[in-house]
């Protein structure tokens, strides 16, 4: 036995050890009587089996030739064959889950953990939970998935790159699932980690800068937010990776378009996109596609042309990658917008309902847009009852969000339509959220209403 099984021997959970070692002899068929003939006592390979010895390091040679199992089974370290199926096993759940397969992922995760748990194999083990945590999202168990990911990171075996990849997932969907402060402390935590391991200086480390800026920008915290991607920005212009620098572009490009400067906003986001078409990432690649079309329709005048075509093309790159629900929800909508300013209403209404099925309640914001979207549609019809009804439910699926910053401009923009329907009340509340929500303190008075 050389030193490496030496050593493992010696810490080994010896009850671990044993069941190991009965499992491997039931497997084989054999009685206690027949595996220690030669070897050892009945008794003293009693004892080993339940974990209240701890054979020699020739004992245990012994017992694997007789078992005609290897060493590394018994010390639950997995042989190169093992290692390799895993290690298989996690590349095909990874592609189910970039070519939009999250339940074949899945399958695939749980041949991989059955055998991790069983079996030492540094780093796949963390590897697979981030995975898991993955899959679980896009089959839209939020929840189970911020467990795994908490988990994942205050495991102290964690490697600090698995830690940063689960410090952005995490904090993006506390983002997207309306956690602001949550978005922030989480993501807030794991940068203080990579920075006190002296892990800043890769492109996920950049990832995780700018994602908390996202979060900070929403929470009003708009010159930290700025200070953030600059720095990050510099950061991924220095490493001079495409993925890095796409992902700073990208979030730089989000602010400028909240801040109002859609016309700054357009070419930091094109940047960020043909830097991001440089590498693999389908599915942000696909999201990113989806930001420059909806910029593209908020220039003056909306470009629809490009627009379609980035929001065509992003939603059929969703078809085959990792998106979310709430990734195709957001695209949909998007495709929405550019029929409606084409004058397609009916068409627009048809992908508006497609946005409520995708969505199916995880994303309130693009929900609440689509039924805003919707009540435009029949307003253009001269349908006013219809689109009073529409605006009404945008009120209520809005107040689901909460004094969020990013519905603040929408409560702005539904005050406006609900007051085009005759529905003042109702416009005067929507005024009065969309102060709380911006973090406005001056009160929303009638008059108010009334110059508006």
């Amino acid at each position: 036995m050389d030193s490496r099984h030496a050593a493992l021997l010696a810490q080994i959970d010896r009850e671990a050890l044993g069941r190991r070692l009965r499992s491997a002899r039931q497997a084989r068929g054999l009685t206690q009587g027949e595996v220690a003939h030669g070897i050892m006592s009945v008794a003293y390979l009693s004892r080993i089996e339940s974990g209240h010895r701890r054979p020699t390091a020739p004992a245990l040679q012994a017992l694997a030739l007789r078992l005609q199992v290897s060493l590394e089974a018994l010390l639950g370290e997995a042989d190169h064959r093992e290692v390799d199926e895993v290690r298989l096993a996690l590349d095909y759940a990874e592609l189910s889950l970039e070519s939009g397969q999250p339940e074949d992922a899945e399958t695939h995760l749980n041949h991989a953990l059955e055998r991790l748990s069983v079996s030492r194999m540094d780093g796949l083990h963390e590897r697979a939970r981030l995975l898991h945590a993955r899959a679980l999202e896009a089959t839209n168990r939020e929840d189970d998935a911020v467990m795994e990911l908490e988990s994942l990171i205050d495991d102290r075996s964690t490697d600090g790159l698995t830690r940063i990849k689960a410090g952005i997932a995490l904090s993006r969907i506390y983002r997207e699932t309306g956690d602001l402060g949550r978005a922030i402390e989480c993501g807030q935590r794991v940068m203080t980690q990579v920075e006190e391991a002296g892990l800043d200086a890769c492109d996920e480390a950049v990832q995780l800068a700018v994602t908390v800026a996202a979060a900070h920008f929403e929470r009003g915290d708009t010159a930290h937010a700025v200070r953030l991607c600059r720095k990050a920005i510099a950061r991924a212009e220095s490493l001079g990776s495409s993925r890095a620098r796409a992902s700073a572009y990208w979030n730089a490009s989000a602010m400028q378009a909240r801040r109002g400067d859609v016309a700054a906003a357009v070419p930091l986001a094109e940047r960020a996109l043909a830097l991001l078409g440089e590498g693999q990432d389908a599915r942000n690649l696909a999201r990113l596609r989806t930001e420059v079309g909806r910029l593209q329709l908020e220039l003056d005048p909306p470009q629809l042309e490009e627009a379609r075509h980035n929001l065509e093309q992003a939603a059929g790159e969703m078809e085959w990658s990792s998106a979310s629900p709430v990734d195709r929800a957001w695209t949909c909508l998007g495709l929405a917008r550019v029929a409606f300013l084409g004058g397609d209403f009916t068409t627009s209404r048809e992908l508006i309902a497609q946005v409520h099925a995708t969505a199916d309640g995880h994303a309130p914001l693009a929900e609440a847009e689509a039924l805003t979207l919707e009540g435009r549609t029949f307003a253009a019809e001269g349908s006013t009852d219809l689109a009073a009804a529409s605006y009404q439910k945008a009120v209520h699926r809005l107040s689901a969000i909460g004094a969020d910053q990013s519905a603040g401009q929408m409560w702005f923009d539904l005050a406006d339509l609900l007051e085009s329907v005759g529905l003042s009340e109702a416009a005067l509340d929507a005024y009065r959220r969309a102060a709380v929500s911006t973090g406005l303190r001056a009160r929303v008075t009638t008059s108010t209403l009334a110059r508006s």
